[in-house]
């Protein structure tokens, strides 16, 4: 038997427009808008509340040391990228990282992506000038087009439909992929294997023997490979267009309770944070696990009332606190802010953005970050919690499964010069396949030594 929606919560669902709201396009043609988003409203939820809450308590799991989020895909989705080839290839590295930080770890890896709904971008300024042509900044797809025309360049509502579709063809398969044998344990740790057979990953070979022996003694104890051909894989985005996550949001048929059905975990970025903003508000109504970027300026006064607002009620894995530093702050910042939103008793998932806070511009030009850096960032994230007596929770990455030259360094060495043989993201750097592989590696060296 459905359960009814409550009016209040209804009309609480539209309180976010009556707030400062940032981030958002200029919309040329609002009745265009109202057209599509209503078109929006009447369209299959892209995830199910259950699911959500599923990830709710793994989440949970991971803030109490029982389990381990590993959280990566595009910094931004484009709708021509979403191919089978594209898709395949970031669940492949996805999976293969998973079941390495799970030997490292000995916890179960909560597998997600940043996939099937990160369209959509935050930019410093609102235009881009060229030349002397000024025109709208590029938000992502699912706002304007990437050339810099005035067409291309102009909001457009029906992008949103385009989205939702292309959201749901990822997340079709994604499903096929991770339920019709692709995510098997066995297949996964054959392409491990294949990673570390070459001489510039050496060192990680070891590692990889103990996987082995490690599952030829499951083989040997009788266990069932057939349950472990199967993983659960979440979606994710940052919940940054309103006029696209307003529509998607779904009444609970067995509670009463409204779910962003766009994904099942949005997160809350650092330029939309504001406690008395309408991304904090609307996040706040909906009864997804909810992330949040903290950068260099978070205080843990701003935690412990983004906490207040978001998390009244104190339910584990409702809140992820997705920090994003820096190299060079994290060991100074992180600290005070860890302590004191421990101390407040209340329970949140500590994971570490090394991407984000390290980016710089290269000699010859190209936005990139160096892959020391990242690995740096992931360091001391775990040096933190570890004096503290704290859990690192987890790890949200921006990667891709193809072989893109977009970050500096790595075993094989990618150089200034390197990075124009294949940079192709059209927002920030990416880690390629073998950087994603490379990483989780080193996270297995650093929880060995923890």
């Amino acid at each position: 038997m459905s359960v009814e929606a409550d009016p209040r919560v209804l009309e609480g669902l539209e309180h976010w427009r009556t707030l400062p709201v940032t981030q958002q396009p200029a919309w040329p043609d609002r009745e265009a808008l109202e057209r599509v988003t209503g078109r929006l409203a009447g369209l299959p939820p892209l995830v199910f509340a259950g699911e959500s809450d599923a990830l709710r308590g793994q989440l949970a799991a991971a803030g109490r040391g029982e389990a381990f989020l590993l959280q990566g895909g595009d910094c931004a989705e484009t709708f021509a990228d979403a191919t089978a080839d594209n898709i395949r290839g970031k669940i492949m590295t996805v999976l293969q990282m998973a079941v390495v930080l799970t030997y490292g770890a000995s916890l179960p890896v909560i597998k997600m992506g940043r996939m099937a709904g990160q369209y959509a971008k935050p930019r410093s300024s609102d235009s881009e000038t060229r030349d002397g042509v000024t025109l709208p900044a590029f938000r992502g797809d699912i706002i304007n087009g990437f050339e810099f025309t005035p067409e291309a360049r102009t909001p457009d509502p029906q992008r949103l439909l385009d989205a939702y579709h292309t959201s749901a063809s990822t997340l079709n398969l994604i499903r096929a992929f991770t339920t019709g044998g692709f995510a098997s344990l066995l297949r996964v740790h054959e392409w491990n294997r294949g990673f570390t057979a070459n001489p510039a990953y050496a060192r990680y070979e070891e590692i990889a023997a103990e996987i082995d022996r490690a599952i030829r003694f499951m083989a040997a104890c009788g266990a069932d490979f057939d349950a472990l051909r199967t993983v659960d894989f979440y979606s994710s985005h940052e919940g940054l267009l309103l006029d696209y996550e307003r529509p998607l949001t779904r009444i609970d048929s067995r509670t009463g309770l409204p779910y962003d059905c766009s994904a099942h975990f949005l997160w809350i970025g650092e330029r939309t944070r504001q406690l008395d903003g309408a991304h904090v508000d609307y996040f706040s109504r909906v009864h997804n696990p909810i992330g949040i970027k903290l950068g260099p300026t978070s205080t843990a006064d701003d935690a412990l009332r983004l906490i207040d607002k978001l998390n009244p009620s104190a339910e584990p894995g409702r809140i992820t606190f997705i920090t994003r530093m820096g190299a060079g702050k994290i060991r100074d910042l992180l600290p005070s802010l860890v302590e004191k939103v421990t101390a407040d008793g209340r329970p949140v998932t500590w994971v570490c953005d090394p991407m984000h806070g390290n980016g710089i511009t290269s000699a010859s030009g190209y936005k990139t970050r160096r892959f020391s850096d990242v690995m740096d960032e992931v360091a001391g994230f775990f040096e933190v919690h570890r004096a503290l007596g704290t859990v690192p929770g987890g790890l949200h990455i921006e990667l891709t499964g193809d072989d893109v030259t977009e970050v500096l360094g790595g075993a094989e060495e990618i150089d200034d010069a390197g990075l124009a043989r294949r940079y192709e993201t059209l927002v920030d750097p990416r880690l390629n396949h073998q950087q994603s592989l490379e990483l989780a590696f080193q996270v297995v060296e650093l929880l060995r030594r923890s």
